[in-house]
């Protein structure tokens, strides 16, 4: 723990120290008296918000980021929700030392109603640290579970899937995405475990078409399309996306969502992010029936909205056909940016009409 105070020796915030180009994150404004104290007051805050955003006890989605790091003042924390299950990821050593502490507040929080609590903090801790240390269950053990959102059903592995399990984030834009889907032929690219191609189906789209690089992503995809009945009117590909684009026809697809990974994690690499995106933009734009429409994002941090919408606009220009912006897309509520740290704002999206 460490407390910042002014060139007058006036107390201005405590927080804890890290090895980084951020001296202390912030964790609290006033001064604090007790650790245990503090993290059960952010954690009730947390939950308090979602119960505000209707998540907490809803029959339809019991799928939710509870803890957003600095969103909801507690930078370094990650905490996701799925059905019956809270895991948690640190991104730095001093919260990844108060595991039993947080697990001990959601017991209290949640009362009894988590059948399972699972620390995936290996990955995400500082790599230069000497700390270790091993994820794992702090309560109950399960392999998987199977959530709801927006009353679709997706398979969560937890233990093995990609960050906490679910791309939780996009609930909102894969709910708009399959509102667009009824009667056309849908391509879901980087489909992880085919959230988009589920609502897409559930929407009434013709056909459904996904790809990621991944086999096994496609396989959970696979799994996650079956589970909703949907398995009938879809396919999927194992395959680099752009080798994908270059056997698909130009009038193949009328709807097409992008949602790589992100392409640069620090300043350094954003340039090289940037003409990524412009590249992938314009296969897709290319490929896009006219009257189409294209959902592209963006989760790269230090890629700001203008600088991702300049990409996809140096693609327009290269593909030269007529393009309107038709939804400007961002995370969800229960991924908060604190007003004070503007750099939450890590997803953009937008929604294109192609003529």
């Amino acid at each position: 723990m460490a407390e910042v105070v002014d060139e007058k020796n006036n107390f201005l915030a405590i927080g804890y120290y890290t090895e980084s180009n951020i001296a202390v994150r912030v964790l609290s404004f006033k001064r604090v008296d007790s650790l245990a104290a503090l993290f059960h007051e952010k954690i009730v805050a947390a939950f308090e918000a979602r119960k505000l955003l209707q998540l907490v006890d809803n029959p339809y989605t019991n799928a939710y980021r509870l803890m957003h790091a600095e969103g909801d003042e507690m930078p370094g924390l990650i905490i996701d929700i799925y059905n019956e299950v809270a895991v948690i990821q640190a991104h730095s050593i001093f919260i990844a030392k108060q595991m039993d502490l947080i697990a001990s507040v959601l017991k209290d929080v949640y009362k009894g109603k988590l059948k399972a609590i699972y620390n995936k903090s290996a990955a995400t801790l500082p790599k230069k640290s000497e700390f270790s240390i091993r994820d794992g269950f702090l309560l109950g053990e399960m392999e998987d579970t199977i959530v709801k959102e927006n009353n679709n059903s997706f398979v969560i592995n937890f233990i093995s899937g990609q960050k906490t399990g679910f791309f939780i984030d996009q609930r909102f834009n894969r709910s708009l995405f399959g509102k667009y889907a009824e009667g056309r032929n849908v391509l879901n690219t980087f489909c992880y475990s085919g959230g988009f191609s589920v609502y897409a189906a559930k929407g009434g789209a013709k056909k459904v078409v996904s790809v990621d690089t991944s086999e096994k992503a496609v396989k959970l995809c696979d799994e996650n399309i079956k589970l909703n009945g949907c398995d009938e009117i879809a396919i999927s590909h194992a395959s680099d996306v752009f080798d994908f684009f270059k056997g698909v026809g130009d009038n193949d697809f009328d709807l097409i969502a992008l949602d790589p990974p992100a392409f640069a994690k620090n300043v350094a690499t954003r340039h090289n992010a940037l003409q990524a995106y412009k590249r992938l933009n314009l296969e897709a734009i290319n490929k896009v029936k006219k009257g189409g429409v294209l959902f592209t994002f963006s989760c790269s941090q230090v890629v700001s909205e203008d600088l991702f919408r300049g990409a996809v606009t140096a693609a327009a220009i290269d593909a030269g056909r007529s393009i309107r912006i038709l939804h400007r897309l961002s995370q969800p509520p229960d991924h908060p940016v604190n007003i004070f740290h503007p750099e939450g704002h890590y997803l953009k999206g937008l929604v294109l009409l192609i003529n």
